[in-house]
């Protein structure tokens, strides 16, 4: 796993990892064939784009603050197949996939918190991944709306 030496060098990999998140978004919209489905994966790009701005933020004025709230794992992710992105993913799927990617980015940045070198960096990747969870609880909650309650 990368080792940091900075705050910054942390930032712009979280940075990347967002920007990576956009890019694949608005590849799934530009390739979706079903206009409903075109607008749900620009929507998850924007929101990607928030998360891009906070960071760089965060980089521009140097500091970050963290919230201690606690954000509830639904687990819905844990027991949901692996969706592969693809052109024709319905809006159940989709939910799916979205949760995996939040899923896969709090642990990477919880993993990151596990090794950081002092407590500084170890509050920077916990914070990251407290939004990462934040996140992934949004489609927990939209997948429990749209999926489990109609079944």
């Amino acid at each position: 796993m990368k080792v940091f030496n900075s705050i910054d060098e942390i930032l712009d990999f979280a940075m990347a990892a967002e920007q990576r998140a956009v890019d694949l978004y608005i590849g799934l919209s530009e390739r979706a064939k079903v206009e409903d489905m075109k607008k749900v994966f620009m929507q998850y790009a924007k929101e990607e784009m928030g998360h891009k701005a906070k960071l760089t933020k965060i980089k521009e004025e140097g500091s970050f603050t963290i919230a201690n709230e606690k954000i509830t794992d639904m687990k819905i992710a844990d027991y949901t197949g692996e969706i592969k992105a693809t052109d024709d993913l319905d809006y159940q799927e989709v939910l799916v996939f979205a949760m995996s990617q939040e899923k896969a980015a709090f642990k990477l940045y919880s993993a990151l918190a596990e090794r950081a070198p002092d407590s500084h960096f170890k509050k920077l990747f916990l914070s990251l991944a407290q939004e990462e969870a934040k996140h992934k609880l949004r489609f927990e909650l939209e997948y429990d709306d749209y999926v489990l309650r109609e079944n």
